[in-house]
Parts: C-alpha cells; structure tokens; sequence
C-alpha cells in the first residue's frame, strides 16, 4: 500500500527536514500517489501513499487523531475495516474518511495496545503519542508488511525499506558477514532479524514495540501460531471453505482495479474461482473481466490447466514475454528494489509479472504464497509425516500412506519405509548430546569442505541451527512459516509488487485460515499421495478437475540451469572473473569458474549456488552506491 519512515533523536534535537525527504525519496515507488512530512522537534515521519481504498486527500497521511494528540503512518491493508468501523461507530466515534488508516488510528485511540488482535490484514505502523512522547509500531502476524530499524549513537531510524535507512544520511555499517556467509555457504536467507546490512535489523512478525524519546525500547510478541495440538471440527471441509471464500472476499475490497497471477496450478487456481464467484455474488465490475497474469516458458507447459481455468472464470489472461538476457539486465535494478539477495532466479519473474500488471492498470493483485507452507504443500513434507508416524510407533499407518503415495508418484514403498523407519531413530538419537554434536561436527566438516570459499569465510559461521527440531511434521511446518522459506518468499512478494507500485494480497494468509489449518490432525494436509488434501477436497466442484487433482507441481519455474549454461554463461562468466570479485577475497575463482565450465558441459547442475554468487556481487556493488540511485 504505501512507504514510510520515522527518525527520533534522543539526545533532543530537532530532526532535520532534508533528511526526511531523502528517506522518503528512497520509497518514492511504494508510494506514487501522495506524500507527508510530520515535525516535532526530535521526532520527524515521512510518508509515501499508493492509493488503495478512499482515494480522497481525507487519507491523507501522516494523519492526525481528531483531538491531535496521536499521529500514524500506516503502511498495508486492514481487511476487516467495514467491520471494526462499525463497531467504533456503536461506542460513538465518527470518521471523515473512508477507507482503513483511520479505522486504524482511532481503534488504537479506543482499545489501546489490544486493537492488535481484532485486527485482519497486513500492516507496520507507527502512532506517535505526543503527550507521552512514545512512539507505539507493530508488524503483522507473518510479516507481510515490512518494517526495519537502526539505532545510530544518537537515536533510532525506523523504515519501510532498508535503503530509507541508507538515505537517512546516519547509517554506518557495512556487509553483515555473518549473514552474508550462511547465505553464499548454505543459501539461508531471512532466517532470524538480522539482515546483510551490520546494526539493521528487521522488526520480528507478530511484534509491536515502544520507544520513548530518550531511548527506551520495549518490545513483545502478541501473537503466535500457538501450539497446533489436533482439534475437533464437525466438518473440516466445510470450514475451510468458509474461511477460505472470506478471506479472498476481504481482500477484493478495493478502490482500484484488482487482479490475480496464476499458474496452472492449485492455490492460485483455487484463488481465481473464488474471485470469480465473489464478483458474481457482490456483481464487482460485473462487465469487466478478471485480468490473470502468467508465464508460461515451453519447458513447463501449463497451458491445459490455465486453458480450464479460464473457461471457468472467463478471466483474460495477459501472458508475460521474456528472456533470461532480458532478465539478467534487470539484476541490478531488481536488487535495489529488493535490498538484499533472494532465493532463485525465479524471483525475477514475479518483478516482471508484477511489472505487466502495472502495465494493465492493475494495482492490486491477489496471489498464492503461503499455501504450500501452511497446508503441507511441499514434498519434502511426505517424509517429514512418514517419519512422525514411525516415531509415534504407527507402523500400520505409515505403511499405508507410503503405499498411497507410490501408487501416485511412483518408487519403491520398501525403500520409502526403511528410509522413514531409519531417520526416525536418527531423530531420537539426535535427543541424545553425544549424537547432536556429531551431526553438528559431520556438518561442519562438509561447510568447511566447501571448495569455492575462503577458509576466512567458511570459519564464520557453524552449522545449520536446528534448536527446536523434533523431526516431527508439525515442527517442520512451524519451521516453514516462522523461519524459512516463507519470511524469504514473503519479503520477495513485498518488494517485487511495490517496485513497480502494485499491492499484493494473499488469502492464504488470512490468521483466521492460518489458525485453522494448524489446529487439523495431519491426515487433512498429508493423505496417501496427496499434499494440501484438505483443499483439494474443499475445491471439489469449485475449480476445475484437471487442476484439483493433478498430483505434480510447477509454480512459476524458470529453466535457470538450461540459461545458465547457455545464454547467461558469459555474463556469468563476467561476473565472476571480475576485479570486483577477485577483490572481495572470498572466493576461490579458480574453482568456481571450474564448475561452471563443468556445469556448461552438463556434467553438473550448480545454477542456484552459481547464481547466488552472481546476486551477492550485484548487491554488493549496489551497496557502494547512494541508494537514491535507482540503476
């Protein structure tokens, strides 16, 4: 929805007016359409608007409380506003506008740190309590909004983005090493709260915090997944449902056209027919169609699955065209954008299809990320519940779900079970001290045998954090959400629709759907060879048939192994025989260049680690630039 950025000096004087408009110059693309500026003494907010619901100057921010002793930059969407308005309506307040920043600012005027939890949506915030002198922020549940910070000697920046901060003219730091290794060494990304930026940190999902003017910081956690224990639901298809077609329904509220990416596959297919059907109940734009945007390269064909979801929803569908040496060209834009390095090269053809809906006039668009995460959409999660029931002794159980599973998709049911039966034993082992720290040394010795990497750097870091990790199924979901890879996918989406001034929206994120789902025994995610059972069964007769049970899964996939070795290889190449990185002193070039030939030749598939290499350079020199440099 929009940017913004707060500074507060705690030594007392006044923030200056240039450095808030550098910081907000820097977020000038998450918000186009409007902008703010509130001064008081040490305390200076900056605003970016992208107008999403009251296009009207009344939502206008930084916004003032009637009574003028509380101020708010808010950036997101709050989907139940109707809900709660008339709720604030009921305990007499009133509004001048009509869209959610203001709902927003006077549930906190009224409930106070507790408006938290009847909030739905996406959000960071910051009130500033001018009687007090403290300023109350908080980020939603899973982070979906961004928010970062930095204490600098004589006080506190807060922002949208990182590069806000860089704009500030206080930030000092340099490359975080420590992130910077786990990311080139193991390919962590967005693991905890530290970034590759030294002393920035992010703002922890599901946090909300104080800070007063001389300094003192307070934070806490106001909500969490909880504990996921197996509840009784009468009809757990049903419900689903339920909250489902909510949850797509609320984020269609919009004053501004709203539209869908889509794959051939089941959440955003599962998305597109909800939408369709909300329009047909409320009769939004009854005479407009839905616009889809996809891509579709040859070597992942989709077209049958999308070709029935479009004869279901008569949707139009707008195709993205590109190129992998039209999309290495954008590296160094995309970076900056992004502010740090991202997990695949896939992430560029969200940029691009976020870019073709901005093209069409589209500045809201509803997407799948979360599903996977959430409803055991991964087929690593097969092993994970094939391993819990072997812990849990369901022999029986386990036997059968293999079996479900070979039938679909093949392989060795013997092979399968003897392997589950195997790591469950390492699991309990792994309880035992001895055992874990000789996985912990067995995985260092392999991070250190790393051939491409200096000893300096493969010395930094220790071996993949597994505190908490039971080998259990539900851990390993809580895991996807709260640590990786869902933060990484959530920061990309974030970045990659506000680079080119688009909101994006995503129901399967609703807590409401979220709570749900961790409350269901296993069997409705994981069910013979089937992931996400719970909503193929809830899309039975709501999506096409030809997508609801297709057993395999594709995304948006990008042949980057293929590009790499073929168009990209000498770009590559470049890069990485560059006097910048030979200067970096990380890297053994020798060996790297090495692979890559080998990788060209076939002999090899290094593509992802190779072209993690070639994003950190490009960060890197993006680094080194004023971040008001848009390349």
């Amino acid at each position: 929805m929009c940017g913004f950025a707060g500074v507060v000096n705690f030594n007392g004087v006044p923030v200056e007016r240039p450095r808030l408009e550098r910081m907000a110059k820097s977020l000038f693309h998450r918000g186009p359409d409007d902008g703010g500026f509130y001064q008081e003494g040490p305390v200076g907010l900056c605003f970016r608007r992208l107008s999403i619901l009251d296009l009207s100057p009344a939502a206008h921010q930084p916004m003032l409380s009637a009574n003028g002793n509380f101020v708010m930059v808010f950036n997101g969407e709050i989907y139940n506003y109707l809900e709660l308005r008339h709720e604030l309506e009921s305990l007499g307040r009133r509004f001048k506008s009509q869209g959610d920043s203001e709902v927003l600012l006077q549930a906190y005027e009224v409930w106070g740190k507790e408006c938290l939890s009847k909030l739905n949506g996406m959000w960071a915030f910051l009130i500033y309590d001018r009687a007090r002198g403290v300023i109350f922020g908080a980020r939603d549940r899973f982070g979906v909004k961004p928010l970062y910070r930095y204490r600098f000697g004589s006080g506190l920046c807060l922002a949208s983005e990182i590069k806000a901060i860089r704009a500030s003219g206080t930030y000092q730091g340099g490359i975080n090493w420590k992130v910077a290794s786990r990311f080139l060494l193991q390919g962590a990304l967005d693991e905890d709260d530290q970034t590759f930026y030294e002393d920035i940190q992010a703002i922890k999902p599901g946090t909300a915090f104080e800070v007063s003017s001389d300094g003192r910081w307070t934070e806490w956690s106001y909500w969490s997944i909880g504990s996921g224990q197996p509840m009784a639901v009468e009809d757990p298809v049903a419900e689903f449902q339920r909250l489902f077609e909510d949850a797509v329904a609320l984020r269609m509220r919009s004053d501004v056209p709203v539209g869908v990416c889509l794959s051939g596959g089941l959440d955003s297919t599962s998305i597109i027919c909800s939408m369709a059907r909300t329009k047909q109940r409320s009769k939004i734009e009854s005479d407009k169609p839905l616009l889809a945007f996809c891509y579709m390269p040859d070597e992942y064909d989709e077209k049958r699955f999308i070709a029935d979801t479009l004869e279901q929803t008569r949707a139009t569908l707008k195709v993205l065209h590109t190129t992998p040496s039209g999309l290495w060209d954008r590296l160094t834009r995309f970076l900056w954008f992004q502010d740090e390095p991202v997990h695949s090269m896939t992430a560029l053809i969200g940029y691009e299809l976020m870019e073709l809906a901005a093209t069409n006039g589209v500045k809201v668009v509803l997407n799948g990320q979360g599903a996977d995460e959430t409803a055991a959409g991964y087929f690593n999660y097969f092993r994970d519940y094939w391993r819990t029931l072997a812990m849990d002794g369901r022999l029986q159980d386990m036997w059968s779900e293999v079996g479900g599973y070979t039938s679909l998709h093949g392989g060795s049911r013997v092979s399968h079970v003897m392997e589950a039966c195997k790591q469950a034993c390492q699991w309990e082992l792994f309880r035992l001290s001895p055992y874990h720290h000789y996985i912990a040394g067995k995985r260092r010795a392999a991070i250190q045998a790393n051939p491409w990497f200096s000893r300096d750097l493969v010395s930094s870091i220790t071996a993949d954090d597994l505190s908490g990790m039971d080998g259990r199924i539900g851990t390993s979901l809580r895991r996807s959400v709260e640590r990786t890879p869902l933060p990484t996918y959530l920061r990309v989406e974030d970045r990659n629709s506000m680079a080119h001034s688009v909101e994006a929206r995503l129901p399967f994120m609703d807590y409401r759907l979220v709570s749900f789902l961790f409350s269901l025994p296993m069997e409705w995610k994981l069910r013979g060879g089937w992931n996400k059972f719970i909503l193929r069964e809830a899309m039975r007769g709501r999506i096409p048939e030809s997508v609801r049970v297709r057993p395999d899964k594709m995304g948006f996939p990008t042949p980057v192994n293929k590009w790499l070795a073929d168009d990209l290889y000498k770009p590559l190449k470049d890069v990485l025989s560059s006097q910048e990185a030979r200067e970096r002193g990380i890297y053994k070039i020798d060996e790297v260049l090495k692979d890559l030939d080998r990788h060209q030749q076939g002999s090899v598939d290094v593509s992802g680690r190779l072209f993690d290499i070639a994003q950190f350079e490009t960060w890197a020199e993006n680094m080194k630039r004023d971040p008001l440099s848009v390349a």
